[in-house]
């Protein structure tokens, strides 16, 4: 079954102050995959935009089983599953050699790029286009919901500039792990393993609003929410090891 595979060789400014793969570059390799894929299949950027249409992510799981290290060579296995009126699920694997080290799935929109607004499937894929592709799932994972931080306090805040967007002027969604893991210390993150991430984008930021940030420990992770004002615009919730 259809699978497309890529390797990232990890370099210096892929990786933290402990040479782990950083969240943000992680969420890069993982786009990049998952656009090269589209492009095999016909649906990538040059064939869509031409009808005013492009892709976003929605919602990120991913699920580590150790810290990817500076000089790893990383694998990334991706393929698209049948989508479902407007959300296209994408899963990858992860791999260091020939150990898994991860898996991970994404929900994503296509959206009309003049208006931002969601479309259904059918406004670019005929009827059976998907009829056939991989069904086979990384993991099977269906609780998207972040629960609400109740008690957390304000420990960061970020205005938006120009080198934090892309093409369709926002916020680019890898961005915001940095802006996120930017709520703790390098002691909070020392020693530590991420186990497990879940991010969701509420809605897009631009320049020149300031997303400021909570951050509150539950029993066994952390939530991370970025608000402009009162408005949710993006939450995190993250388990590490031993926490």
């Amino acid at each position: 079954m259809y699978r497309h595979i890529k390797d990232f060789q990890l370099r210096f400014t892929d990786v933290d102050a402990f040479d782990n793969l950083k969240l943000s570059s992680l969420l890069s390799f993982l786009e990049e995959s998952a656009c090269r894929s589209a492009d095999e299949l016909g649906f990538g950027y040059d064939d869509i935009a031409p009808k005013h249409l492009g892709f976003i992510v929605v919602n990120w799981y991913i699920k580590l089983y150790r810290n990817i290290k500076l000089g790893d060579i990383l694998t990334v296995h991706t393929w698209p599953l049948k989508p479902r009126y407007l959300i296209f699920l994408r899963d990858f694997e992860l791999y260091c050699g020939s150990e898994k080290v991860g898996v991970c799935t994404a929900r994503w929109c296509m959206i009309n790029t003049d208006t931002f607004a969601p479309v259904p499937v059918s406004a670019f894929f005929p009827e059976n286009f998907f009829d056939g592709y991989n069904t086979e799932r990384s993991i099977d994972f269906r609780d998207w919901k972040i629960p609400t931080i109740s008690s957390g306090k304000t420990v960061y805040s970020k205005l938006v500039g120009f080198s934090d967007y892309d093409h369709y002027f926002h916020v680019n969604n890898t961005k915001y792990a940095d802006f996120m893991f930017d709520t703790f210390s390098v002691e909070e993150l020392r020693g530590k393993t991420v186990n497990a991430v879940q991010i969701t984008y509420v809605k897009q930021c631009k320049e020149g609003e300031t997303i400021t940030f909570s951050k509150e420990k539950r029993d066994g992770f952390f939530l991370v929410e970025g608000k402009v004002g009162d408005e949710l615009r993006v939450c995190m919730r993250i388990e590490f090891d031993g926490v």
